[in-house]
């Protein structure tokens, strides 16, 4: 069979479909927000494949695997095996990075242990582990026949004490000379030495002319070196003074330093022998930093010390404290001595210090709220002191190729590790080619697909947790094509995000190389560079939520564009819709916000002004700092200056312009609420309202039912059997947990004398399944629920519904969300809105919905900075920040500021160059 055949497919929203996908094809999936391209691609192709694939298991392998329910489909045909490369596969453990998740650094572990260089940890000195007969024939190759040679043991080197008893030992041995600090003596001249002072003491084993017939006598002086220096022997060309360490261990001649046994576990930071024995390979230490424990502008009676704040049982003994050095109570904390800061802190007496119990909680308590509490306020990470980051004990890192240990190669970008293993493959020997050639040729292929998909500004070492779900995404597609998979279904989502148009190309050409593998690739995607590159589409909609889940078009590219009626994305396509930019661009209100000398990452020491009262995009290609600027930079130093906080904030001078600032808000992708509970109902306050509503109906008051009544958090008015879930949990021993709908409410999580209580006929559970376009209707008279309802429908979120649990809402309708929760509040016309890619799963009907509430953010004062590589936001903004030229070491500089107009002239500009193009269209 040549194509994917699925028939009646109705998870979620989908209208039970019959759609064909040819097989060995790119297909892109497309459609408004909210139309069901997830449900198709994600919840029904992808799950049916994965859960075929365990069926063929045997019951034992899938009790470790989990069982996945059947999607709502009547039949797919064709399908096989299925993987899927999300936006949520990053691994939130400290431990993973870019290099282990993509095996690279377990071919370095292997690289280093075969070829690797180990050196002295101590004096940087090489070490080498050789027999006997390396030695003769080491000798034999250095140094010219017929050379006058010493044999000597080193007995002492660089060491303090008089040696008396070593030297009368090795004259009853029958030994006559010594080198004593590099002068010649017989044994029982050498003086007495000086006790204080170091010596370096060599035993002249053997004095002889270098011949081929005294190979077996040379062999023999060694092996006595050996025994009496405890391994270690030094061969000297005395006609050139020229010298030659060599030991039987892996050992240095001077420290006495010992090298473990050197292969690949030595250099795994997640195993023993390797870590770091301080931060256990973390390359960090979690520590109570002494600041964030005291405000030093409160007095103790104030509660300066936080953890005890104005505690009845600690009042009376830091009081005690105090008074016991003669100082007040009253005074603010950065007014008392010293050495009554030190006491408070870190104890004295009896009394264990603030800095000391917070340890000793963090270190006994099981409770993981007081962990939590402990590691939100009081702890910092701090770079190891022993292995200063390098997460690897001093005998890895003392192993070195070419000059580098197996940090610093991943500490390079891709870009320049690549070039380091070409060049070490050129330079090899044959036997050591014959050794690791394969293990480079497989580094370099990897790191090749790295290079591919456009992710050379990343190091092997960055962590994956502070990857951005597109960077993450990415790295999981270089690592499956580098597996070389064929005849597998590859679901993609949105793999664009966070990827400039720079870069759109390589990632294209990824996506054909494993469609050339024999592979079908079917990617839910917005863009219209991807959807153009396209062999097939399967536009949905035609519009979000219930009035979505229909094939609005399936068919190629042409097609769509020929005959776009009835598709909102044919119509962008073939031009007939389109976004279009302000003639004219705001100036701002004279006022401006400037970070001065901002290095955080690879940011170069810039100094940027953002001006206020502006729309302002900061673009730029992947990696090239504008993560680092405004979300690691400018959001925190705001934060911190405005709220009091104590946020981490990037290297920077100074930032300049504050007073002209009283609020700043970031909006991000992160889930509204990490539970079924947590809904757009309940974060955007609404519910607060409609359930105000209800408690205010005739019914409700002559039952005495409060506003807490219409709560399914709360015991009252929520189904009990259930706990106000409306789902209830079945654990099913080996099988996974199974959820099954609540057989008291029906999955309606509140009791029946809730459910009798009714505003113009519909009960609170009914208000919750409404859709945001029917509730508008239906609130339509009621001014507070329907001015937010109406800001939720203007961000293009009409389709969902208010109860929706939060867990199956994407990044973006979260984000989107969270924005029309803040477009609820009165501005101040001095807030700053700070969003990071807000466009992620927008279609260009979305985007331009978008656009138009980020314009009324603005008209309103306010200033907003969006970091965005959507050239649709681009072209709109009033002020545009450009930062590169390129990503990682090669970035970090601003390439170009001003209007889109402006940036669009700059020749060095990458977004530049594209917004000439739109521009000129538009």
């Amino acid at each position: 069979m040549n194509s994917i055949r699925i028939k009646g497919a109705r998870v979620h929203n989908l209208k039970s479909i019959d759609v064909e996908i040819p097989k060995n094809t790119i297909t892109v999936i497309t459609g408004v927000s909210g139309s069901g391209k997830s449900s198709l691609a994600m919840d029904t192709i992808y799950a049916e494949g994965q859960r075929r694939y365990l069926e063929s298991l045997s019951a034992y392998a899938r009790q470790f695997l989990g069982e996945l329910k059947k999607p709502d489909v009547d039949n797919i045909e064709g399908l096989s095996p299925a993987i899927a490369i999300d936006q949520k596969s990053a691994s939130h453990n400290p431990r993973s990075t870019v290099g282990t998740t993509t095996e690279i650094y377990d071919h370095l572990r292997v690289l280093f242990a075969k070829i690797g260089e180990p050196h002295c940890p101590s004096c940087g000195r090489s070490v080498e582990k050789k027999s006997i007969d390396e030695i003769v024939k080491d000798v034999f190759s250095r140094f010219p026949q017929s050379s006058r040679i010493y044999v000597l043991s080193p007995i002492a080197i660089d060491k303090k004490g008089t040696f008396k008893k070593e030297l009368q030992n090795l004259a009853s041995k029958g030994f006559v000379r010594v080198e004593v600090d590099g002068q010649l003596f017989r044994i029982e001249e050498v003086g007495e030495l000086d006790k204080n002072k170091r010596h370096t003491i060599k035993l002249v084993v053997d004095r002889l002319v270098l011949e081929e017939t005294e190979r077996h006598r040379i062999a023999d002086d060694i092996e006595i070196a050996f025994r009496e220096s405890n391994g270690f022997v030094e061969i000297r060309n005395v006609d050139t003074n020229e010298s030659l360490m060599f030991s039987e261990h892996m050992m240095c001649p001077v420290c006495g330093i010992g090298l473990p046994e050197i292969n690949p576990k030595l250099f795994s930071f997640n195993n023993p022998y390797g870590a770091c024995p301080n931060c256990h390979g973390l390359g960090y230490n979690l520590q109570i930093d002494p600041s964030l424990v005291v405000n030093e502008n409160l007095s103790i009676e104030e509660g300066a010390l936080l953890p005890f704040g104005q505690s009845e049982y600690y009042m009376p003994i830091l009081r005690k404290i105090v008074k016991m050095f003669g100082a007040s109570s009253k005074v603010p904390f950065k007014e008392l001595p010293t050495i009554v800061q030190e006491a408070l802190l870190y104890g004295y007496a009896d009394f264990e210090g603030a800095v000391n119990f917070l340890e000793r909680r963090y270190e006994q308590t099981a409770s993981e709220d007081i962990k939590q509490w402990i590691e939100k306020n009081f702890i910092v990470q701090k770079v190891c002191p022993v292995c200063n980051g390098n997460r690897l004990k001093p005998e890895a890192l003392a192993v070195t190729i070419r000059g580098l240990n197996i940090i610093d190669v991943t500490n390079l970008t891709i870009e320049k590790a690549y070039s380091f293993f070409e060049e070490l493959q050129n330079s090899l020997t044959d036997r050591e080619t014959k050794i690791v050639g394969d293990l480079l040729i497989e580094i370099k292929k990897r790191l090749q697909f790295m290079l591919d998909v456009g992710l050379g500004y990343l190091t092997l070492s960055r962590p994956v947790n502070t990857l951005s779900g597109g960077e993450a995404q990415r790295i999981r597609l270089a690592t499956q094509i580098g597996s070389g998979l064929t005849g597998v279904t590859y679901v993609l989502d949105e793999p664009t995000i966070g990827l400039h148009q720079r870069d759109n190309l390589r990632l294209i050409n990824t996506l054909k190389k494993l469609k050339d593998l024999g592979n079908t690739v079917i990617v839910v995607e917005h863009d219209e560079e991807i959807i153009r590159s396209a062999d097939y589409i399967v536009d949905l909609g035609p519009y979000g939520g219930e009035r979505g889940g229909k094939v609005v078009f399936a068919g190629t590219v042409q097609r769509l564009i020929d005959n776009p009626d009835g598709s909102l994305t044919g119509q962008y396509l073939a031009g007939i819709k389109k976004i279009e930019h302000p003639v004219a661009r705001r100036k701002g209100n004279g006022k401006f916000l400037t970070i001065v000398g901002a290095r955080h990452n690879n940011l170069k020491n810039i100094t940027v002004s953002f001006p206020l009262g502006t729309f302002i995009c900061v673009t730029g290609v992947s990696g090239s700092g504008k993560s680092s600027l405004i979300i690691d930079t400018l959001y925190p130093a705001l934060m911190n200056a405005i709220y009091r906080t104590k946020l981490f904030v990037g290297e920077h001078d100074r930032i300049e312009g504050l007073e002209n600032v009283d609020k700043v808000i970031a909006i991000d992708q992160s889930p509204i609420g990490r539970t079924p509970r947590s809904n757009p109902a309940t974060y955007t306050k609404v519910f607060d309202d409609i359930r105000e509503l209800f408690a205010m109906t005739p019914e409700a008051k002559a039952r005495g039912y409060t506003k807490s009544r219409f709560s399914f958090n709360l015991k009252g008015g929520r189904c009990e059997a259930c706990q106000g879930h409306g789902l209830v949990k079945i654990e099913m021993l080996f099988l996974p947990d199974v959820y099954v709908e609540c057989d008291v409410c029906k999955g309606k999580r509140y009791n029946e004398e809730t459910l009798q209580v009714r505003y113009r006929g519909k009960n609170i559970h009914e208000v919750l399944e409404m859709s945001v376009e029917e509730a508008l209707e239906f609130f339509r008279n009621v001014p507070t629920i329907y001015r937010t309802l109406s800001l939720l429908n203007e961000v293009g979120l009409g389709y969902i519904k208010l109860g929706q649990p939060a867990t199956t809402l994407s990044g973006g309708e979260a984000q989107r969300i969270k924005l029309a929760s803040e477009l609820r509040k009165i501005a101040t016309g001095k807030t700053i809105y700070i969003l990071d890619e807000p466009t992620v799963g927008l279609h260009f009907e979305d985007v331009k919905k978008l656009i138009n509430v980020l314009h009324r953010l603005v008209d309103k004062g306010n200033t907003v900075i969006v970091i965005e590589h959507n050239l649709d936001v681009v072209k709109n903004a009033d002020y545009i920040i450009d930062l590169g030229p390129e990503g990682g070491d090669d970035g970090g500089y601003v390439i170009a500021c001003g209007t889109p107009e402006e940036v669009a002239k700059v020749e060095g500009s990458h977004t530049g160059r594209f917004l000439r193009k739109v521009l000129n269209a538009g």
